[in-house]
Order: structure tokens, then sequence, then C-alpha cells
């Protein structure tokens, strides 16, 4: 499948938006929109949605974020601010469905670590513009062993082939690699909290965590089961950070029964 790309308007210049569709042709299908991690992009899904979307028979869309894959690298004097994360839910994914003409749909939302955050914000602040989200280990507060590793992290980026590793699927490793980073490590984000925001959202959640996640534990999706009304919780043995590259099929058995549960309950 070829990307194609939507022209946005964000910080003041067009932004290109890199996009896949999974299955557009299920015209009556559910619509499945993928958001991807602090270093991920469109090719670091690998086939995992298209995966999703065949199980849960529905259409998928998935995007590089501003400053990710081949979408608009950040500029260079684009430092993100603490809000980084409300603008992506806010700003960017309106004008992205706006551009692509889906305004009229109430999409699924499926957001792993920084996009399940993003998926989250979005359903806060837009309650009526999504029909459910299944979030892979968001954060919804910095804890000290997220902050540990992204230092690791900046280590390894100065030190080893990371980039080289990075720059197999973003035009520009730096812009993917230092947008997040530098945030992530700024002080002031340490205070950076969304639970509060949570209390608005509406829809059904199906929240999935690995045990043996290297940058958060599990109080990040118990925090949402507190917030959100009738959330689902799946803690997953063996599995880090990346659920769905650790533990794929569990994954998918998960969120399409979730999804396909939650749909024969709407009128």
């Amino acid at each position: 499948m070829s990307a194609e790309f939507a022209t946005i308007n964000w910080r003041g210049r067009p932004v290109r938006i890199e996009c896949q569709w999974i299955a557009p042709e299920r015209t009556d299908a559910p619509l499945i929109v993928f958001l991807h991690e602090g270093l991920g992009s469109i090719a670091m899904w690998k086939d995992f949605p298209a995966q999703v979307c065949n199980a849960a028979n529905a259409r998928g869309l998935v995007f590089s974020r501003p400053g990710y894959g081949r979408s608009t690298p950040r500029a260079d004097d684009e430092i993100w601010d603490v809000d980084f994360m409300h603008r992506q839910a806010h700003e960017v994914l309106p004008a992205l469905f706006t551009a692509l003409k889906l305004d009229d749909e109430k999409p699924w939302l499926f957001g792993h670590s920084d996009g399940g955050s993003i998926s989250l914000l979005y359903a806060s602040r837009f309650p009526d513009r999504v029909s459910g989200l299944v979030v892979l280990a968001p954060h919804i507060f910095v804890e000290d062993v997220t902050v540990a590793n992204i230092e690791q992290a900046r280590t390894a980026y100065l030190s080893t082939d990371l980039p080289a590793k990075l720059g197999r699927y973003h035009d520009s490793a730096d812009s993917a690699f230092w947008g997040w980073n530098r945030i992530w490590l700024h002080p002031p984000f340490r205070e950076w909290n969304i639970e509060a925001e949570l209390d608005t959202i509406r829809c059904p959640v199906l929240a999935i965590q690995g045990i043996d996640d290297e940058y958060g534990t599990l109080a990040q999706i118990h925090g949402i089961a507190t917030r959100v009304r009738g959330c689902e919780l799946l803690e997953i043995p063996e599995c880090g950070h990346s659920p769905h590259r650790d533990r794929p099929d569990r994954v998918i058995v998960a969120a399409t029964s979730f999804i396909a549960k939650n749909r024969r309950q709407t009128p």
C-alpha cells in the first residue's frame, strides 16, 4: 500500500501529513485510525494495522504526525512545549480529519504510547466525534521510570547507530528523535498530567499495557479506569512497552472483540 499526503495549516505554515488507507473499499465498515508512539511512523507499524482491520472487517487510516515519517519535519527552530500532545489532539487531528473529508465520521482511535495519550485527549475534547478508543501503553502522567528510560534513549542516540536505524523510518531522524526526547526530558514536563481531563470521555475505552513495560507502570491504565466509566483493562504478562509487537495476537483478539461488542451495543 502506497502512502499519500494531506496538507494542513499548522503552526503558521503548510504541513504535509503522510497517510495510508487500509481497505477503503469497505465503505460501510467502521474506520479505525492508528496513532503512533513517540518515535513512530506509518512504516514502524509495519503490517499490524492491516491485521487489525482485516480481523475487525474495518477500514483503516494510518498517518505520521508532523515531524515523523515522511510528513513535514520540524522546523529547525521548532521546540515542542508541555502542551505538545494537546496540540496534536486539539489541532492536528481535527485538521487532518477535515482535510480527508472525515468530519462526518466517528472513528475508533487506536493509539500507542504518546498516540494513546493523544487519543484520550481527543476523546476528552470531542466526546461526540469518536466511537471508542483502544490505547496501548498510554501516558496520563509522568513517572520516574519513563524519564529514566528516555534519558537512556538520549545516550543511545548520541553514542550508537540509533540515528541510522531511525533513518529507515523517518525523512529526518533528528526531527523525530529530538522533538520527542527534549520535551519529555524538559523539567517542566514532569508536572504534565491529564487525569482530570479524562472525566469528559464518554466512549468505550480498552486500555492495554504490558506488565513488563519499561516506560510506565500499570498505574497508567489503572488511572484511566478510575476516571472513565466502564473502561476495560488488559494487562499482558511477558510484554513490554509495545504490546502490538510483543504480543500481537493477544492484542488483535482483544481489540477486535472489544470493537465488535461495543458496535453491537451502540444504537
